[in-house]
């Protein structure tokens, strides 16, 4: 088994304080580790940037937002693809690469928990990949719910995973994965 991470939507553009308050300050750091992980034990990774088709968002093109943060770039051997969607399913070859490449298992990583981690997961699931979020390498903004309610970051990131729980995947922590990572290597 070789585990995929796939890392979402990590631009610059998400550090805006147009989206308001956040979640998992920590996150990047989390993340940041997991591709250490990942890239010293050469295993695949995918990098997924979102293109805004909204000329007026942090992520379209034609602003400074849309970069990849610093040290989220893709090495050589990465593969990296763009999506205009909230899923990275969606208008792109992903499907087509993990099975081609006969990868069945993902670790999603990334921005939004409630956005484009749930909407990518969601579809990981339905089309039958082992899915695991990590709680901590991922993040949500504070909003205001359909009927008026304002709800922190905290718990806007707590629904969206509890929502994908036991249901389209499984929600494990940043040292989850890598017990995992180095109980595959003493298997290997």
């Amino acid at each position: 088994m070789k585990p995929v991470l796939l890392v979402v939507d990590v631009q610059k553009g998400m550090d805006e304080p147009t989206w308001g308050i956040r979640n998992n300050i920590q996150a990047e750091e989390k993340m940041l580790e997991l591709l250490n992980v990942w890239r010293k034990n050469e295993l695949p990774i995918i990098h997924v940037q979102h293109v805004s088709q909204n000329p007026e968002s942090p992520l379209h093109p034609s602003y400074p937002g849309f970069q990849l943060k610093t040290g989220f770039e893709p090495k050589e051997d990465e593969y990296f693809i763009r999506k205009k969607v909230n899923s990275c399913f969606i208008g792109t070859n992903l499907d087509n690469y993990l099975k081609n490449n006969g990868y069945q298992t993902l670790i999603v990583i990334g921005l939004t928990s409630n956005h484009c981690i749930s909407s990518t997961v969601r579809m990981a699931g339905n089309l039958g990949y082992r899915t695991y979020v990590c709680s901590d390498a991922t993040a949500a903004f504070e909003t205001t719910s359909y009927d008026g309610v304002d709800l922190t970051a905290d718990e806007v990131h707590r629904h969206a995973l509890s929502s994908l729980h036991q249901e389209f995947a499984e929600v494990v922590t940043t040292n989850n994965v890598i017990s995992m990572i180095e109980s595959i290597k003493k298997n290997v």
